[in-house]
Formats: structure tokens, sequence, C-alpha cells
């Protein structure tokens, strides 16, 4: 005998089934897009090398380093203006300590802010800058650099006379 009770029982079960595993394939989905692979451009500065993913759009300007477990050594994320301008970062959905270098259009570091995981305060440059460049919290302290050094490579190729 057919019991639409306990037909609609199993239906249940299959659907809830299906609907998790549907949502869980569409935050995958979201977590690839989300994640999306940038550019690398390397950067150095005495015999200092750095690793930067360039984030150079609106859209990956906004979402930076934000929900990464961690960030390998001597690798960072370095920020593009279209022209030199006050800029402010925060920490919002970032899970890892980092240091924020404003930089020049020649790569001569203006200001260091250091930034707490999660934080929501405001880090803002002094001055109008054209890159920001955001690496572990302490990449600078241990290399004894601070505002003044001057970056070479990637887009700073050529400025220095």
């Amino acid at each position: 005998m057919f019991s639409y009770t306990v037909f609609l029982r199993w239906w249940q079960i299959r659907g809830a089934r299906w609907l998790a595993v549907i949502s869980c394939l569409l935050a995958v989905s979201y977590e690839v897009r989300a994640q999306e692979v940038l550019p690398m451009v390397e950067l150095k500065v005495g015999h200092h090398v750095v690793k930067a993913e360039l984030a150079s759009t609106h859209e990956q300007h906004e979402r930076g380093l934000m929900q990464r477990p961690s960030l390998p050594d001597n690798t960072g994320m370095l920020f593009v203006f279209d022209r030199p301008q006050a800029v402010c970062f925060w920490m919002k959905n970032t899970w890892i300590p980092l240091t924020a270098a404003f930089m020049l259009d020649d790569g001569t570091v203006s200001q260091l802010a250091h930034m707490s995981p999660n934080s929501e305060q405001a880090h803002c440059s002094r001055i109008p800058v054209r890159y920001v460049l955001e690496v572990n919290q302490g990449w600078f302290e241990i290399r004894r650099l601070g505002p003044g050094v001057r970056f070479e490579g990637g887009p700073f190729q050529g400025s220095h006379q």
C-alpha cells in the first residue's frame, strides 16, 4: 500500500540532502571566484625581495587579503591606484596581522601602519600615495627597514635616476 506520509518524509530527507549539496557547491564556486589568481610582481629593497600579488581594480582592492588563513614569508599584496591619492585601509574579515607600507610613485615608503586582524580601525595615508604594499606584520622591523626606503621592480622599473 502506498503511503503519502512515508513518501513525503522520504522526499523531505532527499530534498534536504540535495539542497545541502547544491549549497556547498555554490559556496565552493563563490570561494574559487573570490580567490582569483592575481598577477605577481617581484619587488626589491636592498637585498630583500617581496613577491606581491597586484591588486589594481576596485574589486581587487576591496577583497585584498581577506579570509586568508596565512601569508607566506616574503610575500604580500601591492595595491595600485590610478593616481596619487589619500587612501585608507582596514582589516575587516582579514585574519592575519599585516603592515601596510604607503608608497609614492617612485616606490619610496612614506609611512607604515601596523594593522590588527578583524579590526575596522581605519589606517589612512598622511599624504597622497600611488601604492600600498601589505606584508606580514614584522617584515619591515626584522629587516630594519622603515619610511624612506625605496623599492625597485614591478611598477617602479625605470622610475629611479
